[in-house]
């Protein structure tokens, strides 16, 4: 079904429309320097495709909440918890209702990593709740930056994650990200180079009218068209809106903002005596405020304090029972345990066995070891086996990259964690590729094919790249860890699966 909406008024007086369905596949990109009225535009697409699809507002400024008396969005405070925050997400998507996430009162990273775990949230909904949404994040340079500024990195890799998520891979969950953002340059190249559709406002610097430019095909010398723009009014390009540059006038709307631009307003008529007492006359209602007003702190789970209620509170008075038997030194317990672990994964057999025979077999290994302490449970060992699978040196253990490629495996299930490593160690230490042979035996199977899809599945999650040079060997490219492996042939022989054949 193909649906029109009416941003306003194009060339000659036609009206302007965008094709909804097309805007849905091909995603938006807006851009305009402040007061140009891209806020407008945005309550404009809003108002006219509310009853058509689902939608989703990124606020920071609560300026979009009105939606809600007019057309039923329901506000989403984002003072909770980012738990909280990606389960109402997937609530959402299942139960196909429109929301405007209100970020106003938070500082910048605050609002960063709860629209990381909102967007996150309606990303991992599950495959039978990919409805069709549209994503609209207003002051998207908040939440893409290009560049690192005050905030921490962890936030903003978070929120640039969840940004490029929704712009590269969100369409085929049904995710059209429509974002705006008051300058190119200041917004992360992977996220808006995912838009095929544009509006260009008003715009003064000349590194983004260039840019302007360049994404609408138009000559660097037309680029001065966009200093003259009036508010309110755009150029735009894209397969749901036109298939050349088209200046768009945005029509009115049906709601308000909050927050408006400012008047001019006369002064009050005050003499100066009285102007001087309304400015230092001493207010007692001042004296009683001793701290200043503070935004208040998310809520906390219910689930968290019923837990902390049921916790036992050690009793002060108790004195701390004395030991007989001496401290465990927890460096030596590490390296008997690393000991062992590196005797089972030493076992050809050991690929082709159980979780739970591989256990008993450690446990038993331990107690020979005399291993002081008690065992690592099965989860920890489950863990401790996919490490040591990957066989990095002391060396590369200490190497930073490393722990972020151990971060990035926790991602993971258990039983795919150890070929994940493999190919990760590969990569930092410049090795060739492992054959599909040899992941298979990591994986504990005989099939290659079930190797290859475990390389295309960790691509889907954006973990690595796969590529192929003009020999056919394959190299995998870890753009976080910026480390690739060598050319390796995915179809050689396994030599330690060769190994223990031959033994047998």
């Amino acid at each position: 079904m193909k649906v029109g909406i009416d941003l306003g008024t194009g060339a000659g007086g036609a009206a302007a429309t965008v094709d909804l369905e097309e805007l849905l596949a091909t995603r938006l990109l807006v851009q305009g320097n402040s007061g140009s009225g891209k806020s407008h535009l945005l309550r404009r697409l809003l108002e006219q495709s509310a009853p058509w699809v689902q939608q989703c507002v990124i606020d920071p400024e609560g300026d979009f909440v009105t939606l809600a008396d007019r057309f039923g969005h329901v506000v989403v405070d984002a003072a909770r918890t980012e738990a909280e925050l990606t389960r109402i997400a997937g609530r959402i998507r299942q139960h196909r209702v429109s929301v405007v996430l209100n970020l106003e009162g938070l500082d910048v990273e605050q609002q960063m990593r709860a629209a990381a775990a909102f967007l996150g949230g309606m990303f991992d909904a599950e495959r039978d709740h990919w409805y069709p949404v549209l994503v609209v994040v207003d002051e998207a340079q908040l939440f893409a930056p290009a560049a690192a500024g005050e905030v921490s990195d962890e936030a903003r890799k978070l929120s640039l994650g969840a940004m490029t998520n929704l712009m590269c891979r969100g369409r085929k969950r049904g995710l059209a990200g429509v974002i705006a953002t008051q300058r190119l340059a200041k917004l992360a190249k992977n996220v808006a180079a995912e838009a095929s559709n544009f509006l260009m406002g008003r715009t003064f610097l000349d590194i983004d009218m260039a840019r302007a430019a360049d994404l609408l095909g138009m000559d660097r010398r037309q680029a001065e068209q966009f200093r003259d723009l009036d508010r309110g009014r755009f150029v735009a390009l894209g397969p749901a809106i036109a298939r050349r540059p088209l200046p768009v006038a945005i029509g009115p709307v049906e709601t308000s903002a909050r927050s408006v631009s400012p008047k001019l307003m006369p002064l009050p008529e005050t003499t100066s005596e009285d102007a001087a007492e309304l400015i230092f006359k001493v207010d007692p209602a001042e004296l009683r405020q001793s701290v200043r007003r503070q935004a208040p702190p998310p809520p906390t789970p219910t689930a968290d304090i019923l837990a902390q209620l049921v916790k036992a509170r050690p009793d002060p008075a108790a004195a701390e029972p004395t030991t007989l038997f001496p401290e465990i030194d927890e460096v030596e317990r590490e390296a008997a345990l690393d000991s062992v672990m590196r005797e089972i994964v030493a076992d050809p057999d050991a690929s082709f066995r159980s979780v739970a025979v591989l256990y008993q077999d450690f446990l038993v290994r331990c107690r020979i070891h005399r291993v002081p302490g008690s065992a690592p449970d099965l989860a920890a060992f489950k863990r401790r086996l996919a490490i040591a699978r990957a066989g990095a040196d002391e060396h590369m253990a200490d190497d930073d990259s490393w722990h972020q490629a151990l971060a990035m495996s926790e991602t993971l299930t258990d039983d795919i964690q150890g070929v994940f490593l493999i190919v990760a160690r590969a990569a930092l230490a410049g090795e060739p590729c492992p054959s599909d042979a040899a992941l298979a035996r990591a994986y504990g199977t005989h099939s290659p094919s079930r190797a290859r899809r475990l390389l295309t599945y960790f691509e889907e999650r954006g973990l690595l790249v796969v590529r192929t040079d003009f020999h056919g060997k394959r190299i995998v490219v870890f753009p976080d860890l910026d480390a690739e492996s060598a050319p390796g042939d995915p179809n050689a022989p396994d030599d330690a699966g060769q190994g223990r054949d031959a033994a047998e």
